[in-house]
């Protein structure tokens, strides 16, 4: 323009820059001019054995000068002592410190403190830290755990009924219709039951096939199956198990080969007209990353208390969604290890469904002062309360249960 009215460039610039300073200045915040607070700080570990049943669990607070208690669980199966030191090792690793940070927690614990980091026992003593942790997070900032996960994806997450047929006093088909109907009746929409684990293989699977025809006669479809192999088939007859039962729609086939053979579990899968179902016992995503490759599964079944807890179980249900594989975790043990998986399979787009050991639920209620979820129409809640939403009476669960150290399989009854 040549109008000697006109305005530069740089003259409107200027002004703009004249105007700005007469702005408020936004305040930026930083590490430094967040808020102050007390620090917290760790201060000890306690922990609680009782037997329930057929298992010893492993309860773990980790309290803080602040008071607030954070929750874990480090329940392995007749290993009830061993896992109390593992934690008990872990336990000057983490006095004196902020408790917030479960990442770094997790990389310290696992990567620098030894380099002999796996196995069960030092992964389960690592899963309840990394539970109480979450817990205490959560706690301090009056949320939820799955909204500190940035869910949830899933509220209502589906469960089934586990152990469903321990209650029986006889394996009859006439048994198993009858109980079928009660459960359907009770809301549940699904189950799982460990399979005869007497007599020969084919006696084996003859008696299977019966007892899934008769849940199918009594109730239809309307009970998804889940059957429990122990690991007690070879690759063959696996694969017969497996043909005889696929006719009548079971929801997978769980460990039916050993869990260490990702290679036969592989062989399996891909023959299998039942989907194949394992991974209670892999401890890391680089272990359940082998399963994956051999593609012995099409679900997985972390425990969130064996395979690093929260923080790990998130990661090894993300590996497995780049695979296309569901994930349905391992959970048969106490109150705290059930609601600490719920929280971190809310934010799983692959979840499938949740072990839930459903005959304790009663007592589990009455231990947490009713803050435990229950089933509703086959799906279980998720807690809305801080951290992962429940308290537990140990004292009193210790009073009611106590501590047997069930060290043998040969003293444990499902």
């Amino acid at each position: 323009m040549t109008s000697s009215t006109s305005r530069t460039r740089r003259q409107i610039l200027s002004d703009l820059g004249a105007a700005a300073l007469l702005l408020p200045v936004p305040r930026v915040w930083s590490a430094s001019a967040e808020p102050s607070r007390p620090p917290v700080r760790i201060t000890g570990f306690a922990i609680h054995k009782v037997t329930l049943r057929w298992r010893d669990l492993v309860f773990l607070e980790v309290h803080t000068d602040s008071g607030l208690v954070g929750l874990g669980e480090a329940t392995l199966e007749t290993r009830a002592d061993m896992v109390e030191q593992g934690v008990r090792w872990l336990e000057d690793g983490f006095v004196g410190r902020d408790p917030s940070g479960t990442e770094d927690h997790w990389n310290r614990a696992y990567y620098q403190f030894s380099r002999w980091r796996n196995g069960p026992v030092a992964m389960s003593a690592l899963s309840a830290v990394d539970m109480a942790l979450w817990d205490l997070e959560g706690k301090r900032l009056g949320v939820p755990v799955w909204r500190l996960l940035g869910g949830p994806i899933n509220r209502d997450l589906r469960a089934y009924f586990t152990h469903w047929s321990a209650s029986l006093q006889n394996r009859t088909p006439e048994a198993f219709a009858d109980l079928a109907t009660k459960t359907r009746e009770q809301g549940w929409t699904a189950v799982k039951w460990t399979l005869p684990l007497a007599g020969s293989e084919r006696d084996r699977i003859q008696q299977t096939v019966r007892e899934v025809e008769a849940v199918r006669k009594a109730v239809g479809d309307s009970l998804d199956i889940g059957l429990e192999a122990a690991e007690t088939f070879s690759v063959r007859s696996a694969l017969e198990l497996a043909r005889a039962v696929a006719p009548l729609h079971p929801l997978f086939l769980e460990e039916p080969t050993l869990r260490e053979d990702p290679v036969g579990l592989g062989e399996v899968a891909a023959k299998s007209p039942v989907p194949i179902a394992t991974g209670e016992g892999l401890l890391s995503r680089f272990e359940f990353r082998a399963l994956l490759e051999a593609k012995g599964a099409a679900i997985i079944q972390p425990d969130v208390m064996h395979a690093g807890g929260i923080t790990e179980i998130r990661k090894i249900a993300q590996v497995a969604e780049t695979f296309g594989v569901e994930v349905a975790p391992h959970q048969c043990s106490g109150p705290i290890g059930h609601v600490a998986s719920l929280a971190a399979m809310s934010v799983c787009r692959n979840f499938l469904i949740q072990e839930w050991e459903a005959a304790d639920d009663a007592l589990y209620i009455e231990l947490t002062n009713g803050s435990y979820p229950v089933q509703k129409n086959g799906v279980i809640r998720l807690p809305e309360g801080p951290g992962l939403g429940i308290t537990v009476n140990f004292n009193e669960f210790k009073r009611r249960c106590p501590y047997q150290g069930l060290h043998r399989r040969s003293l444990l009854k499902k």
